[in-house]
């Protein structure tokens, strides 16, 4: 993942765009993790190896044209095992509620993990009866279903929101996140709102909540403490919250972008999974020789 430069001095009521000047970082912690190889199960039979290695090779071939998926549904149980343990969890989790099927039919729960190789995700969806649909493997920065259920439960203006007396800070807050969703452009450079900053009154926070909701995509990455991630219902609008180890508050932002950086795979990330994925199935076809 991306390392996410955090803004510390603000611009107005308390944001300020990533590519204007002088950023200063919050310290990154040293135990930094680092990526380990999975190993291939020792006691695995060799045929779900084999059954494990050429699917993973169909899918190493994709991402050479820069995005692969295949939907493991009815995939054999044995090799599906052997695919599980060698390709492991990474840092990113993604939980949508209520997601459209692609079919059209009824909405469906996706749980979305990413794997060890970054940019490597498993995409599951579940049905209202508990069963499992789909389970997709596919390389990207983020999966499309991610971005296209935010976008679908937004609104394109905030909604009207009373100010109670002891609201400070949020009308300005609220003009400029208006403003920013109304200039936002794909390409642009995030706009972010440093929340941490601004002393915000209890009528302020409860403003906040009422007029940028809760969306249907929550995203937890673990790579530095927990940085929990969540759309909102205003289009482009995200909420970015960094917690310690102690799962205290630490850093507080909303964001005018398609998707916060902190939870995309970057494109160097996807070569270096695709090699390390080569480097894999060399051990597997080690194993069955």
């Amino acid at each position: 993942m991306k390392d996410f430069p955090i803004p510390v001095r603000p611009i107005g009521p308390g944001s300020q765009p990533l590519d204007e000047a002088g950023l200063d970082y919050v310290p990154i912690p040293r135990d930094v993790p680092t990526f380990s190889m999975p190993r291939i199960p020792d006691d695995a039979d060799a045929a779900n190896m084999r059954a494990a290695r050429d699917l993973l090779a169909r899918f190493v071939d994709g991402m050479a044209g820069g995005a692969s998926k295949l939907d493991l549904a009815g995939f054999d149980a044995g090799g599906l095992e052997v695919l599980n343990q060698t390709l492991g969890e990474g840092e990113v989790a993604i939980r949508i509620a209520d997601a459209a099927a692609p079919n059209g039919g009824d909405t469906i729960d996706v749980r979305i993990q990413e794997t060890v190789f970054a940019g490597v995700w498993r995409e599951r969806h579940v049905d209202g009866d508990g069963r499992l649909a789909h389970d997709y493997l596919q390389a990207c920065g983020i999966p499309q279903i991610a971005i296209d259920a935010a976008r679908r439960a937004a609104s394109p203006t905030l909604p009207a929101v009373d100010m109670p007396p002891g609201a400070m800070n949020a009308p300005a807050l609220l003009a400029e996140i208006r403003e920013q969703v109304r200039r936002f452009r794909p390409h642009r450079a995030p706009h972010v709102i440093n929340l941490t900053l601004l002393p915000l009154t209890p009528d302020d926070q409860r403003v906040l909540e009422r007029a940028i909701a809760p969306g249907p995509v929550a995203i937890l990455s673990r790579g530095f403490g927990n940085c929990r991630v969540s759309s909102t219902r205003l289009a482009n609008l995200w909420r970015v919250q960094y917690f310690n180890s102690m799962q205290t508050l630490i850093l507080n932002t909303i964001e005018v972008v398609t998707v916060p950086e902190v939870a995309l795979a970057a494109a160097e990330d996807l070569a270096d999974s695709r090699e390390r994925l080569v480097e894999l199935l060399d051990w597997m076809n080690e194993a069955t020789a």
